[in-house]
């Protein structure tokens, strides 16, 4: 079961989220590490700050590659700038991408998204803070804020880098004096446990992380029909967008081709535009060199006699907005010559511009827990259906549908959490995807809750992710008619536990929302029966079991349960305990004598009679034991509807380590139940949801729980 503590925490996070606490202008303070405080006490105090939560030395640098005892980190000496030049400075006439040169660590996908930030000089501020220097108030210290899924956090880190011969073992500038670019490594390094975690990934991550935006990736050799469509509403949304030329071997890593593009090299769209050319209608997209030079000479090149056949007015326009290593290109050759296209499409907190059109974003929180919610892919279908669900209702169509079918886009982004931070122990990302599932028509507009195993059996998904892949995300544009919807993300293997976000961008404004139960319980009433309405039979054998006082005590009643239980070879069990015992007695006691009568045992004995009923009918494979997910069903059977994180705890609390349930846990786990649903209708007499109490009743059934 989850520790109270955890529980608080969560609480607590969930009020500071509802405060606005994680925006990108009220960012979450990473470890309680308050950057401007920290700075303060050094200043007075006169020393240079120490991070006490990520300390220069080798846990900071890895645990395998670059752990104690490998080459790479023999003779690695931690110093400040100041230690390694004589006027160190944070940033150099502006952070421009020559200040990224990749060091002894394999994470260029990281380095290429920084260097993108440094085109957009607004949306690189947001992560570099302004007012950062070597010269004043200097305290050794720095902040960035990163995008972790979902929230800003503040990192606060000291400028103790790692060395090796007197330079830099990681990021560093071209600029020597210049240290901005490696104090972010550092930042995004403790973010993730170590410098090590950052080894390997997509420069996709990296670009959510310092935008909060959403990734697509397309594959120019196998486009969707409307691809320049989708370019040109990514550039009214003001999102970034990245292509690049796919090499065959390291040869051809910067290798120029015959009209001047570069292989392996990240080229940012800036521009798509449709002109009149010769009487027809011709799209050209325009493309920049983040180096400043080497241009495209091919077709509507600087220059080419394309430009001499389209209205003089256009074509000042269009080459009047030009820069340095920027050209313009048709869009066709642009799909013959590029091979990858990527597009970070911002969130609206990211858009300043009143023309850019914006995203409508629902941000949800999931996890997937064995037993209990990680159900795996569809080719699981007895336990497909536990996954987390989450309801998408779209009510309009786009404006611009790019074609004649009336549809509506959406971009659902799958996400998982804290995955590098596993690689210390030996973890990585799962393999994870997602699918799409039209709602019934009779069902829509009705109470969302999560829909059974049954509902997956007959229907097809309408859409889904392209393919389960082992990375932190992903992301697919989808359109479809207006409607509900329903995402099921899952792992592609079942009972794979990790924590999740779930991003859905809609074009127009929809309703979204997770389909959970609405917890209840279907309690029956009281059975009023008297002593007279209890057979003879029955009341022999309780007069034997009872003895002289005509009442069974805690132990006399685990004794009685367990030579019955042992009665029904095709129940596994290990025996009530003398706990379970105690909540059964607490539950039918209501004399307060901590025993059981005559007519409290036989409604005891009644229910467990239903119980053993209902087990045997989800005991499906009649093994002698529920497994989680039949349990799930068997305790609505019961009339008890639980929401996805009770359901957690349930399996947390009276599951086997194979996820296994047996009668005597099933018994219990459904006391407990109707002894918590009885307790707080006692302090709700109205039904109103809400019960008050004080700390004497609140310990009461907490210790007698």
């Amino acid at each position: 079961m989850m520790p109270f503590g955890g529980m608080a925490a969560r609480l607590q996070r969930d009020r500071l989220r509802a405060e606005g606490v994680g925006q990108h202008d009220n960012a979450i303070k990473y470890l309680n590490q308050d950057y401007e405080a920290l700075k303060q006490e050094c200043i007075e105090s006169g020393t240079l700050f120490r991070d006490p939560q990520f300390p220069a030395g080798p846990s900071a640098l890895g645990f395998k590659e670059l752990g104690p005892h490998s080459s790479k980190t023999r003779g690695v000496v931690w110093k400040r700038p100041s230690e390694l030049v004589d006027d160190p400075q944070f940033i150099v006439g502006g952070a421009t991408r020559t200040d990224i040169c990749q060091g002894a660590l394999g994470d260029c996908w990281l380095l290429a998204a920084i260097g993108s930030l440094t085109l957009n000089e607004e949306l690189l501020h947001r992560v570099v803070p302004h007012g950062q220097s070597f010269q004043e108030d200097y305290a050794g210290i720095f902040h960035f804020q990163i995008w972790q899924f979902g929230e800003w956090v503040d990192v606060v880190v000291d400028d103790q880098l790692p060395t090796k011969d007197g330079e830099l073992l990681f990021v560093h500038s071209a600029e020597c004096t210049e240290f901005w670019s490696a104090l972010l490594e550092k930042a995004y390094a403790k973010l993730n446990g170590c410098y090590e975690s950052l080894s390997g990934g997509s420069t996709t991550e990296g670009f959510e992380d310092f935008t909060g935006g959403v990734a697509e990736m397309y594959d120019l050799k196998r486009p969707p029909r409307n691809m320049g469509h989708i370019i040109r509403k990514a550039l009214e949304r003001g999102s970034l967008l990245g292509c690049s030329i796919d090499i065959t071997s390291a040869f051809d890593m910067e290798a120029v081709t015959f009209k001047k593009l570069v292989k392996g090299h990240a080229y940012s769209v800036t521009a798509f535009r449709d002109v009149n050319y010769r009487g027809q209608q011709e799209q050209l997209i325009r493309i920049r060199n983040p180096w400043g030079q080497v241009e495209w000479t091919g077709a509507w090149s600087d220059g080419s006699s394309e430009w001499d056949n389209i209205d003089p007015d256009d074509r000042e326009e269009l080459q009047l907005k030009m820069e340095d290593g920027e050209f313009w290109m048709s869009f066709r050759d642009f799909m013959r010559e590029f091979s990858r296209l990527e597009i970070c499409n911002l969130t609206p907190d990211a858009l300043t511009k009143d023309e850019l059109s914006r995203w409508h974003t629902q941000v949800f929180e999931g996890t997937w827990r064995r037993g209990s919610t990680a159900g795996g892919c569809r080719n699981h279908p007895a336990t497909f259906w536990i996954n987390p669900q989450f309801k998408i209702k779209l009510l309009e169509e786009d404006d611009d549908p790019g074609d004649d079918e009336v549809a509506c886009s959406f971009l659902v982004a799958l996400m998982q959490k804290h995955r590098r931070r596993e690689r210390r122990v030996g973890g990585d990302m799962h393999t994870i995807g997602f699918a799409v599932y039209e709602v019934p028509e009779e069902a829509q507009g009705s109470q969302p809750v999560h829909l059974k195993k049954d509902f997956f059996l007959r229907n097809q998904s309408r859409a889904r992710s392209e393919t389960f892949i082992n990375l932190r995300e992903v992301s697919n544009q989808i359109r479809l008619p207006p409607g509900e919807y329903i995402v099921v993300p899952s792992t592609f293997e079942p009972h794979k536990e990790a924590d999740f976000i779930l991003r859905v961008f809609t074009e127009k404004q929809s309703d979204t929302a997770e389909l959970d139960e609405e917890i209840s319980a279907d309690l029956a009433d009281e059975e009023e029966i008297t002593e007279d309405d209890i057979e003879d039979g029955f009341k022999n054998m309780f007069q034997q079991l009872a003895g002289e006082d005509m009442e069974i005590s805690v132990f006399e009643l685990r004794t009685i349960l367990n030579r019955v239980i042992a009665r029904h070879k095709d129940l596994k069990t290990d025996g009530f305990s003398l706990d379970s015992c105690r909540n059964m007695v607490n539950l039918m006691d209501k004399d307060g004598s901590a025993r059981l009568g005559l007519v409290e045992f036989q409604i005891l004995w009644n229910k467990i009679r239903s119980w053993l009923g209902i087990f045997r009918q989800h005991d499906l494979d009649k093994s002698g034991t529920m497994s989680s997910y039949e349990m799930r069903m068997a305790l609505e059977s019961a009339g008890f509807k639980l929401n996805n994180k009770l359901h957690q705890v349930v399996v947390a609390r009276y599951a086997d380590a194979d996820m296994g349930v047996d009668f005597d846990n099933f018994v219990c786990c459904l006391v407990k139940l109707e002894a918590m649903f009885r307790f707080f209708r006692s302090m709700d007499p109205e039904g109103t949801g809400t019960a008050v109490m004080n700390l004497s009743e609140w310990l009461l059934l907490t210790m007698c729980g």
